[in-house]
């Protein structure tokens, strides 16, 4: 059974900087496209970054372009959420995402609270 488990998540006012992990196992991560998301309460789940296999592209949501950076270590199976300037509005749980043989697999999510 796929395992997605992410860690990392706090709390931390306006400014502060968190690092999120996802570590993956029963999972052929290295040939997975792997992406972040986020879920605020009361609004939709959102794309917040995506990473391709070897880790040569990367996307992100116009909100936290220039603030977050995703970054993935294939030899230990983990991708990673560096988000600096944090603002309230980031305010959510993040989910680490894996795509592989047309399937989506997710993780439980944790939780980042940003105060002002």
């Amino acid at each position: 059974q796929v395992q997605l488990v992410e860690s990392g998540g706090g709390s931390v006012q306006t400014g502060g900087s968190l690092r999120l992990s996802c570590a993956a196992s029963r999972f052929p991560f290295s040939i997975a496209s792997m992406s972040w998301h986020r879920q605020a309460p009361g609004k939709e789940r959102e794309l917040v970054a995506l990473i391709t296999t070897t880790g040569v592209a990367t996307n992100y949501a116009d909100s936290v372009k220039g603030r977050f950076t995703i970054s993935r270590d294939n030899a230990k199976n983990s991708v990673y959420l560096q988000m600096n300037s944090l603002k309230p509005e980031d305010t959510a749980v993040y989910y680490c995402r894996g795509y592989y043989g047309g399937n989506f697999y997710w993780g439980q999510g944790t939780q980042v609270t940003v105060s002002s």
